[in-house]
């Protein structure tokens, strides 16, 4: 599953106020394009996809796929905001009805993606962490960021390598790749 996600087909215009519910109808009306960012191998199951549980606020999956691929069930959770940790518990939840309650013994474990405008990747480590259910927790954006955006996230993420791998390393990296 990928990190970040465009959705330009979507219709959202650049800059505008937009609800959760906005999000999610636009996705719908743009399914094939959606499905094409997805990738391969995906089948629509549903909207909305009600999960009967004795909770005060009806459970409903955002949107639900199957992908032959994987062999799977795809839960899709959309976050018009940033991802937050209770976001993750809420996933978890959905998979493991899913598991009991959807698939087959034959079909392997059903994957989550929380699908958010923002994500603190602290956040999501530690609340993934001891999770056995596959989330997964991408960005999504309206449209393609001009070239100082492009510019900003490339440093970010050239920081966030050398953070973790030490600068030395990265590097060692770009000599490597330069031969």
């Amino acid at each position: 599953m990928r990190d970040h996600y465009v959705l330009e087909f979507s219709g959202i215009k650049q800059g505008a106020i937009y609800k959760e519910s906005t999000l999610h109808a636009a996705l719908v009306e743009h399914m094939k394009n959606f499905m094409l960012e997805l990738g391969k191998g995906f089948a629509f199951v549903g909207s909305q996809y009600r999960i009967p549980l004795n909770t005060e606020k009806p459970c409903r999956v955002d949107l639900v796929f199957y992908n032959y691929f994987l062999h799977c069930f795809v839960l899709i959770d959309l976050k018009r905001n940033k991802v937050e940790h209770y976001d993750v518990g809420q996933m978890n939840m959905y998979l493991n009805y899913f598991a009991a309650e959807e698939g087959t013994k034959t079909e392997n474990a059903p994957i989550g993606i929380i699908l958010g405008a923002d994500k603190d990747d602290l956040v999501v480590e530690y609340a993934i962490r001891g999770i056995t259910n596959r989330i997964f927790v991408s960005r999504y954006q309206l449209y393609l960021p001009d070239k100082e955006q492009l510019r900003r996230e490339l440093a970010y993420a050239i920081e966030t390598e050398e953070g973790r791998h030490g600068k030395r390393q990265i590097a060692d990296a770009r000599k490597g790749a330069g031969k």
